[in-house]
């Protein structure tokens, strides 16, 4: 490794400290954490500064899903997690055998299962916070307009007054937190794995739902059937719902607000969060939208 990113720094004492080693490391993902593919198939995720709490809670809810016999990424066994480096939280998972994005009906069928779980009585698991880490992203968004920034904080304020104010729904659960396709996977051999669990808490599940309705109802990245399959496989369709327009507000902003995070880093970013801003407030007409594509772009 070579010493110009910080984070490698970072890995390589952490690595130290679990008795593990950091040669030869290989970026696998930079985006909200850093992850490292390590020897051994291993993978080492560097969260961003002041996560440690995140962190403990996403390894005990991995070992919880292990103990319920839920498919989700597994800790390292053996370590004593997460390992903090300052203010940075370093943990390690079991690398994922060959994997693709879930099917919508995957991906319903897995958030069913997650969903009807007793939620544990060891782990605090808090309630979702659908704002966290918003105001940050709109500080931190300085390849934006400030007009767009200022836009920004508005509707982040329109948005809290509104979700004060969000209809009753189904009973709360243990929801993921970012049900995207990209976080709930499939093998080779057709298991499907839940990944990223840092945001893993009890709320209202529509949260996890509504993101692959905005996949089909706002930006037409999968079909009316696909989604239909995906509905069947939950058992209900959260546009149905009086607190869906909501919750996929609070969604498509918390995208919108990635892209324009993920911009400061990577140049080829700064258009992606344009648009999805531009989109947002109204310039490119109403949903379904285009253009939209995954970020970082690495």
């Amino acid at each position: 490794m070579s010493t110009t990113d910080p984070t490698e720094d970072v890995l390589r004492e952490a690595c130290a400290r679990a008795g593990l080693s950091s040669h030869g490391a290989r970026v696998l993902n930079r985006s909200e954490n850093v992850l490292y593919r390590l020897d051994g198939k291993i993978v080492a995720r560097i969260a961003r500064a002041g996560q440690q709490s995140a962190a403990r809670r996403e390894v005990a809810v991995a070992r919880w899903l292990q103990s319920s016999e839920l498919a989700a990424v597994r800790a390292a066994p053996g370590i004593e997690q997460p390992v903090e480096i300052g203010d940075r939280a370093v943990t390690f998972w079991k690398e994922l055998p060959p994997h693709r994005p879930g099917t919508p009906a995957q991906i319903g069928a897995a958030l069913r299962r997650l969903h009807d779980l007793t939620p544990p009585t060891t782990i605090e698991l808090g309630t979702l916070d659908p704002f966290v880490r918003l105001q940050q992203r709109i500080d931190a968004a300085t390849t934006v307009s400030s007009d767009d920034r200022e836009w920004m904080g508005e509707h982040l304020a329109e948005l809290q007054e509104r979700w004060a104010h969000v209809p009753a729904g189904l009973p709360w659960c243990v929801v993921h937190g970012d049900a995207w396709s990209g976080n709930v996977v499939a093998t080779d051999d057709g298991t499907v794995v839940l990944l990223d669990l840092e945001r893993t808490s009890l709320g209202p599940p529509e949260w996890d739902t509504v993101h692959t309705a905005i996949k089909c109802k706002s930006l037409a990245q999968i079909a009316a059937p696909e989604y239909r399959s995906f509905c069947d496989a939950y058992g209900s369709d959260v546009t149905t719902w009086g607190g869906y327009e909501l919750l996929r507000d609070l969604r498509e902003f918390r995208m919108t607000t990635m892209a324009a995070q993920t911009a400061t880093t990577f140049p080829a970013d700064r258009e992606q969060a344009d648009h999805r801003i531009a989109c947002l407030r109204g310039k490119f007409g109403p949903r379904p939208w285009s253009g939209w594509h995954a970020v970082p772009s690495q």
